[in-house]
């Protein structure tokens, strides 16, 4: 049987505990006892942990041997801000994927009062992350970035193959740009696309133009049939 995975909040050498929610859910959801067995995340490492303590502030696990764990997706996600019901599905679908990193942007044609809120939502897209990595049993959660402006979010950049989906390349597939990449750029416009001067933007900082294929697509079908793609080609 598939033993639960939990990520932890905190953590020594020799134990790990998880506070807040997750503890609650442990302690009054699942009635969780001193000596049940789980998989823990910490530190970045996956270990076979048993419960030590529990009580519904924290649950306290000591750390047993290390196991084998998966490596993120190598790409960095970069998923221009739309509506938010639609961009939280996409968020939660990009981790369960194996999106590495995920960065917010404010693009010109993002709604105003999006671009306003957005700040305001980091911490709740932070939590749909790390749900959707539990519930995907990811060995990590994604770096979820601040929402930021499309130069800056450019300069963030350090992968070697830098992708952008375009409603007006024809010919250059996603697939075609990945054959050779080992770390991957991935950008997502917003709904109405991207300005032409956010397009040039794009091409002076190396970034490639490719297509999905033929049909228009919404953001978040995009982000995950691009990240789909990126999975079966890397």
């Amino acid at each position: 049987m598939t033993r639960r995975r939990w990520i932890a909040d905190a953590w020594t050498e020799t134990t790990a505990s998880l506070h807040g929610e997750q503890a609650e859910h442990l302690a009054r959801v699942l009635r969780a006892q001193p000596g049940q067995i789980f998989d823990v995340v910490s530190n970045g490492f996956l270990h076979r942990a048993e419960i030590v303590r529990v009580e519904e502030s924290e649950v306290l696990f000591t750390l047993h041997e290390e196991l084998e764990m998966d490596a993120a997706l190598p790409v960095h996600l970069l998923m221009a801000v739309f509506k938010f019901d639609h961009m939280e599905w996409g968020i939660e679908k990009a981790t369960e994927l194996g999106a590495a990193r995920i960065t917010p942007v404010l693009a010109r044609r993002t709604e105003k009062h999006l671009a306003q809120a957005s700040a305001k939502r980091v911490e709740r897209w932070r939590r749909i992350t790390l749900e959707a990595a539990k519930q995907s049993r990811r060995s990590d959660v994604p770096v979820f970035d601040e929402p930021v402006a499309l130069k800056a979010a450019l300069a963030m950049v350090d992968a070697a193959t830098k992708l952008l989906l375009a409603e007006t390349e024809q010919e250059n597939t996603l697939s075609a740009g990945l054959v050779g990449a080992s770390d991957v750029a991935l950008a997502i416009g917003p709904e109405g696309g991207w300005t032409p001067e956010e397009m040039q933007m794009f091409s002076e900082s190396g970034w490639r133009h490719v297509t999905l294929g033929p049909r228009i697509l919404r953001a978040e079908t995009a982000a995950i049939a691009g990240l789909a793609v990126c999975a079966a080609m890397l």
